[in-house]
């Protein structure tokens, strides 16, 4: 009988990539690491997680990191990958429990972007890049009296307005805000 592999945490995967801020996840196109998922037809990592017992994290197995995380963080998929292994770093130092607190944090903010400054346009995928690389307390500074600030702004001038606003957050953290496609060639998708 084949084992299957089931994701109970929807917020941060098996492989260390932060789910609940990817644009599939956001759109309510992805179930997460389960059969039959965009994920899960993709992934190498599900495979060896079954022959190792069904681990949740990767950072749980004796063998990590393996040689499947050899480069794993120098192109994207659907999101980014460029924090993949500090992100998994820090689950496993701090516990799953008060990594996946931050995420909340991350998510209610990136709610905030989507609800409140979305003009639509597939802004979803700059705002799921940004909240991602970016460090949570520069996010919670940004998020505070946003809405004071751009109360008379229409939706148009409030997307520029705190696109600019991560733009230069990412500037003073030299953060580059992109998507690099492709593991063998250096197309990337830039949202200056």
């Amino acid at each position: 009988m084949t084992k299957e592999f089931k994701r109970d945490d929807l917020l941060f995967s098996l492989c260390g990539l932060n789910c609940s801020l990817c644009p599939m996840y956001v759109r309510k196109l992805c179930t997460g690491c389960i059969k039959d998922s965009i994920c899960y037809e993709i992934c190498n990592i599900v495979p060896c997680s079954l022959e190792h017992g069904v681990i949740d994290y990767c950072f749980e197995c004796e063998e990590y990191p393996c040689s499947k995380y050899d480069e794993v963080d120098q192109h994207d998929s659907l999101m980014t990958h460029i924090n993949q292994l500090t992100d998994m770093e820090k689950a496993k130092n701090m516990g799953i429990e008060k990594y996946n607190m931050l995420q909340h944090q991350k998510v209610d903010i990136l709610n905030i972007f989507l609800e409140n400054y979305n003009p639509g346009n597939n802004k979803e995928v700059f705002y799921c890049t940004a909240v991602n690389l970016l460090p949570l307390d520069d996010l919670i500074d940004l998020t505070d009296n946003l809405d004071n600030l751009t109360d008379n702004m229409s939706l148009e001038e409030k997307y520029t307005y705190i696109k600019n606003k991560l733009f230069d957050c990412a500037k003073n953290n030299r953060i580059k805000i992109e998507l690099r496609k492709g593991k063998y060639n250096n197309e990337r998708i830039s949202f200056d």
